[in-house]
């Protein structure tokens, strides 16, 4: 991009020298008047000296504005790489018990457990070992309101603690952190060439020896018209120096820069360039169901109880049997019960005794002189001493068509029962959450198919997509991790373009199979390795927006494309006819650059639609 200017301010200097030195420049009676626009008038020994001095001081004055709006679109990534704790309070175990030792956040090693006290950041990614507080990760994930945390929770460095003391136990440092990572994807996004940057490297690779060979032309035939070599030598300058494809150049990494330090801050990690080709094409999106659509935690959804007993009895026995497992269900079941009886901790349940566990099947054990089994009903049956199905006469007809309802639904059914008979069941179910309706609906309003893709069985499945907004028919359910691959490659068979949205280790490799993936960053570190995009956030509502400042970005940078360069092609012919003085030509030159520049930086005002920061 260089060339041109180069060659027109060394032109326009070499021949003033020469006029100066050599021609009558010099001559005491010499005239030399100054013109905005280009002239064909015949002047005897011209100096171009302002036209070096102007047009070298305009793309100077650009090149600053360039660099000083680079510098404000890169704040983003500056900021990132600032939020760290500098220095953090470690735990020592000395001789007079644990002594705390304040030490840069470089000597931090996995394993070491540190001070976090209200106020101050969270020094770098681990889990809390003791105190319980709240977290506000606005910086990070620009969530506004702060979240709660208790011991065994994970928290990520540069997050700032906003209520109680905290000890946390230090699970990645350095280069290994959230953070760092994070740094780390969006200055391989600005530095990395998207498909339509290398057209136009492609076009201006041909464009400038074009342009050359135009300027040689240009002076040529104004000396074959007849007109002296000055005038002819101008016209030639103003080519060299309007044809400078400067903003062509500028286009893409501007728009780059901008784009992805906005979704830094949104919460938005693009991995590279060629991710924005990608957003364009996609025409349907498939979503895992646990961890994505739903928040991947099981919940109770409700207590049935025969006729005799109350919810809450059942509960508490099923609560007290359930907390020495370390199931998914049996937390549910055990956080619902202590909720339910008030209690702060285990041992305010009852205490039980010979406990047995039955894999997939269900649990055994004595609480309070009874014999209570949990689990499914066959297995809770076989444990009362009865094998036949549940009957009438073995489990009441209430609790029957109450446990076929939330087995239609998709739900799973625990059974309770002690003293030879069954006592009730809790329905636990994984919740759907509040925002995925929303994100569906965002979708949609992009032009995207959204297909649900679940391990999970078909009931529970249709149950979720009913509930966001789901067509039945676009629901695959009871797949395995290699199937979802499978799924996803016969979507891409029949034509369609695929995104794939998840967060679990079983849906990396569809996530690397899909034409763009997208990892919920709560999830598995492989499948934020093998996806396009990564949402810090856990909303689904944030992939809409990513797909949304996605496409924005690249309308932008073909939107400089077109502008750079519609104007170079439009200001050569006026150029060539002497239209342009070269100074003028230089200022127009650095105007075009500017112009792209400015158009790039309306990005920092892009704002989200979904997501709860907006």
């Amino acid at each position: 991009m260089d060339t041109l200017i180069s060659l027109g301010v060394l032109a326009a200097t070499g021949c003033s020298l020469n006029a100066l030195f050599f021609g009558g420049a010099g001559d005491p009676d010499m005239r030399m008047p100054f013109e905005l626009w280009g002239s064909t008038g015949r002047y005897r020994a011209e100096l171009y000296l302002e036209v070096a001095a102007g047009v070298t001081t305009f793309i100077l004055a650009g090149r600053y504005l360039e660099a000083r709006a680079k510098r404000q679109s890169g704040a983003a990534l500056r900021a990132l790489m600032s939020l760290g704790a500098k220095d953090v309070a470690v735990l020592y175990d000395g001789e007079s018990g644990r002594i705390e030792s304040r030490v840069p956040i470089e000597q931090v090693k996995v394993g070491d457990q540190f001070v976090v006290r209200p106020g101050e950041k969270v020094a770098t990614d681990g889990v809390v070992v003791s105190g319980s507080s709240a977290i506000d990760t606005s910086l990070l994930t620009g969530e506004s309101l702060p979240a709660e945390v208790s011991e065994g929770d994970a928290v990520v460095g540069a997050t700032v603690n906003v209520g109680g003391r905290l000890v946390i136990r230090a699970t990645r440092v350095g280069a290994d952190t959230q953070l760092a990572q994070m740094a780390r994807l969006v200055e391989a996004a600005q530095s990395g060439k998207a498909e339509v940057q290398r057209l136009a490297d492609r076009v201006s690779g041909v464009f400038v020896p074009f342009v050359l060979g135009l300027a040689v032309v240009t002076a040529v035939w104004w000396g074959a018209t007849g007109a002296e070599a000055e005038t002819g030598f101008s016209a030639a300058v103003a080519v060299l120096i309007i044809a400078c494809p400067c903003a062509l150049g500028l286009a893409t990494p501007t728009a780059l820069l901008v784009g992805t330090g906005r979704g830094a801050q949104m919460g938005i990690l693009i991995k590279g360039p060629e991710v924005l080709e990608s957003t364009r094409r996609v025409d349907t999106i498939v979503l895992d169901k646990t961890g994505t659509v739903t928040t991947g935690q099981m919940s109770v959804r409700a207590v049935l109880a025969a006729p005799g007993e109350t919810e809450a009895e059942v509960l508490r026995m099923a609560g007290a049997l359930e907390a020495a497992s370390e199931h998914p269900v049996a937390r549910a079941v055990v956080s619902a019960a202590r909720t339910s009886v008030g209690a702060a901790a285990p041992t305010e349940l009852p205490h039980v005794e010979d406990f047995a566990n039955a894999a997939g099947l269900g649990v055994t054990g004595v609480v309070e002189g009874h014999a209570v089994a949990v689990g499914r009903h066959t297995f809770v049956l076989a444990q009362l001493g009865g094998s036949a199905p549940p009957s009438a006469e073995t489990v009441p007809v209430t609790l029957n068509e109450g446990a076929r309802a939330g087995e239609d639904a998709g739900q799973t059914v625990v059974w309770v029962g002690w003293a030879g008979r069954v006592r009730g069941a809790v329905v636990v179910a994984d919740s759907v959450k509040p925002t995925s309706s929303e994100a569906v609906a965002g979708f949609r309003a992009l032009g995207l198919t959204p297909v649900l893709l679940t391990g999970d069985n078909a009931a529970a499945a249709r149950h979720v997509a009913t509930q966001v907004g789901i067509d039945s028919s676009s629901v695959i359910a009871e797949v395995l991790p290699v199937d979802k691959v499978a799924e996803v490659q016969r979507l891409q068979q029949e034509g369609r373009v695929v995104a794939m949205v998840g967060d679990g280790v079983n849906d990396a490799p569809a996530l690397a199979q899909a034409d763009l993936g997208l990892a919920m960053g709560t999830g598995a570190d492989v499948a934020m390795e093998a996806s396009d995009l990564t949402l810090v956030r856990g909303d689904l509502r944030v992939a809409v927006d990513a797909i949304r400042l996605s496409r924005s970005t690249l309308r932008t940078i073909k939107g400089n494309l077109f502008w750079a360069f519609a104007y170079n092609v439009a200001a050569l012919p006026l150029a060539a006819a002497g239209l342009l003085n070269p100074m003028l030509a230089g200022a127009c030159m650095a105007l075009s650059s500017l112009f792209v520049v400015a158009n790039s930086l309306r990005l920092r005002g892009f704002e989200p639609r979904c997501s709860s920061s907006s």
